[in-house]
């Protein structure tokens, strides 16, 4: 990914991001649209608790752009300020302020003082919860119930019906919550929470016109080869993802009979993304190491069918639940763990760098090959080319 692509998005790209997850359009979706990293999305979103924030518009008693050209021209000619205040109806004590707040007669500029109010104008207002502590200590203790926000909004009208100081919105505490910048609610009660998520999506989201993640003609893991089940030969093997914050990942694969390890750049979760990846990856392969690839249930393979005619790679999916029918993946992601903990940020790392750490582990000796590494052990099978 390019330096520019993980640069801050502009107005327009944050109104499109928004306009985007409210169709319910996945991070890495949004990503690919807007040119940037799953992660940089997450970031955004996670600033506001995925609320969409309000637009910012100016208030009608305020000030224009135009009148402030007005006073400028006016300040040019030598009118008075009784004058440029006629000239546009305004107050004098409005058009005294706005000159006096911005340099006096000889350094006023429209432009310098129209950027000035609007950035002031950014203050943000208490929200209820933060001016109110009897009403926030109420709220905090029934969300330490498992209350839900709906049902403490509920309670709260039914038992003080005359008093709108202890009333609130189910909406502004899941705000209160998920915006933690506003510093009202500890982020610790959203644990609290049935969903348990750490943004929110606005209750008009809707995901129906968005593709489902199912795998469409998946093969059961029962009609692999014997071959793959016993590792009597290489060239079959396991994957997964390893996931980090920000909605990072890295794909993990592992060759079965020599617990050899790729490991493979992502730029999402999503199926597009990681089958272009594996493919790129698993064709470095020699061709008799390109057999079968048994992959978990997770929607990111959901084009396996693309994979297959891209790789001549047959993929089998496991049962449901079943993360020890690829026990060897499984058990080097435990591995892998000393080199990204959990909570780590994964997107960083190049493919360089994670070929440097599949060849750490891979010359590591393993007690399931007498101590052999596996590295030693796919290249006493694999036949010399040439």
């Amino acid at each position: 990914m390019s330096k520019d692509s993980t640069r801050g998005l502009t107005s327009a790209q944050k109104r499109e991001l928004w306009e985007r997850w409210k169709k319910g359009q996945s991070l890495s979706e949004i990503g690919r649209a807007l040119g940037k990293h799953a992660g940089s999305i997450s970031g955004v979103l996670a600033i506001h608790g995925g609320i969409i924030p309000s637009i910012r518009t100016r208030s009608p008693r305020v000030l224009t752009l135009d009148e402030r050209e007005e006073i400028s021209r006016g300040l040019a000619a030598g009118n008075s300020l009784r004058q440029i205040a006629a000239s546009i109806n305004r107050s004098l004590s409005t058009i005294s302020r706005e000159v006096q707040r911005n340099g006096g007669r000889e350094a006023y500029r429209a432009g310098k003082a129209d950027r000035r109010a609007w950035k002031c104008a950014t203050r943000p207002k208490p929200c209820q919860l933060a001016t109110k502590p009897e009403l926030r200590e109420l709220v905090a203790e029934k969300l330490k119930l498992d209350w839900s926000p709906e049902q403490i909004a509920g309670w709260l009208k039914r038992h003080f019906p005359d008093d709108l100081a202890m009333q609130i919105s189910h909406e502004t505490i899941y705000r209160s919550l998920f915006i933690q910048a506003r510093g009202v609610l500890k982020k610790e009660l959203v644990k609290h929470l049935r969903s348990r998520r750490g943004m929110r999506r606005s209750r008009h989201t809707s995901t129906e016109e968005q593709p489902r993640t199912s795998i469409v003609d998946a093969v059961s893991i029962r009609e692999r080869p014997a071959e793959a089940d016993d590792r009597a030969v290489p060239g079959h093997w396991e994957g997964d993802l390893i996931s980090g914050s920000k909605n990072s990942h890295i794909a993990t694969v592992v060759e079965r009979h020599s617990r050899f390890t790729m490991l493979v750049k992502v730029n999402g979760k999503d199926t597009d993304s990681v089958v272009a990846a594996l493919s790129r990856q698993v064709m470095t392969l020699p061709t008799q190491l390109r057999k079968t690839l048994t992959w978990d249930r997770g929607g990111e393979l959901a084009g396996h069918k693309q994979f297959t005619i891209a790789t001549d790679v047959s993929v089998y999916f496991c049962d449901p639940q079943s993360p020890w029918q690829r026990g060897s993946n499984e058990n080097t992601n435990r591995l892998l763990r000393q080199y990204f903990p959990k909570g780590s940020d994964l997107s960083g790392y190049t493919q360089e760098q994670l070929d440097d750490i599949a060849l750490q582990l891979n010359q590591r000796p393993r007690k399931t090959l007498s101590y052999s590494t596996p590295a030693e052990k796919l290249e006493s099978v694999v036949a010399p080319t040439g």
